[in-house]
């Protein structure tokens, strides 16, 4: 990846329609950019605009990294970060981050400190949270497969105390509940720009799947999950995000042809695809009106002006 150059075309041929109904997405004078390069496996990117900053993680590498809009240069922002993946913000703002190594979900508070907000179920510790989203009122909702604890190099390696749950901590009583489990190894989520819906990937089910399930009125309880997406014998969907249309964005990946971001309406139907280098664990929207994706690579961190944007609060 050390000779990545970006495209100098107009428009930039590694972004390419599946369906025409991806072509008003696409901005002709935009190409893929690469910002950083040197993770062992970057997840979790999320946008400050308050600072002007986009912080991800680096699993293995057991940091977490700072981009800086306004000079383009990056920095440690927490090493180590107890192998830290998935992160967003609450609706005030702070930092939540799923670290594998100590198995919880934390935030970090305006002055720096750390607050754990979930590290167990029942007094059983957590496998290894991963991803987490934050809906408008307030809950955290998070993943928790087992990938940190299976070895020493995401994590370490520990028995399993709990299946593999999605979990939910209600933001006013900090009460933990799981909304669903069965689900093998549940990996990015995010909610549809009306919070009806949650979308949830299936990471090692063969083939992998994004599942869809109702989000009940008074959004603490979901139902009705059904396959949305079957991504697949190479198909690799991992974190992903919805603009305020409502489509999929997601990382994508594992095979030369695959590495990327596939893009899906609402209803599962793939209509967009980024191609990059490597594949894409995870991303986000940022920038001063959103319309800025970013993604998180294995080694290297890219960006995409769009013709949209991307949830508030996502």
């Amino acid at each position: 990846m050390a000779d990545w150059t970006p495209n100098l075309r107009y428009p930039d041929p590694y972004v390419t329609s599946l369906d025409k109904r991806f072509d008003k997405y696409r901005l002709p004078l935009a190409s893929v950019e690469r910002l950083y390069t040197g993770t062992r496996w970057g997840e979790g990117p999320v946008w400050f605009g308050d600072t002007r900053c986009l912080i991800w993680s680096d699993v293995p590498g057991d940091c977490m990294y700072k981009w800086d809009e306004e000079t383009g240069q990056v920095a440690p922002f927490r090493k180590p970060s107890n192998n830290g993946n998935g992160n967003t913000r609450d609706r005030q703002g702070r930092l939540i981050t799923c670290e594998h190594l100590t198995r919880r979900v934390t935030r970090t508070e305006y002055d720096g400190a750390i607050t754990v907000i979930c590290d167990n179920y029942q007094g059983k510790r957590l496998n290894s949270p991963n991803d987490v989203v934050v809906k408008s009122d307030g809950s955290i909702w998070f993943t928790d497969p087992r990938f940190g604890i299976l070895g020493n190099y995401e994590g370490e390696i520990a028995e399993p105390e709990l299946p593999m749950n999605v979990y939910r901590v209600d933001g006013g009583t900090a009460a933990v509940t799981i909304v669903t489990e069965g689900i093998n190894a549940p990996n990015g989520l995010c909610f549809s720009p009306d919070e009806k819906k949650i979308y949830i990937v299936e990471s090692r089910s063969e083939p992998r799947r994004i599942l869809v399930y109702d989000v009940a009125a008074g959004g603490d309880k979901i139902s009705n999950g059904k396959i949305l997406i079957d991504s697949g014998p190479h198909g690799t969907p991992d974190g992903m995000r919805c603009d305020i249309d409502g489509n999929l964005w997601c990382g994508w990946g594992m095979t030369p042809e695959l590495d990327g971001v596939r893009v899906f309406t609402a209803g599962g139907e793939p209509i967009g695809h980024i191609a990059l280098p490597e594949r894409c664990a995870n991303l986000c929207f940022g920038g001063k009106k959103r319309n800025r994706l970013f993604m998180a690579a294995a080694h290297s961190l890219y960006s995409l002006y769009v013709n949209t944007q991307g949830v508030a609060g996502g």
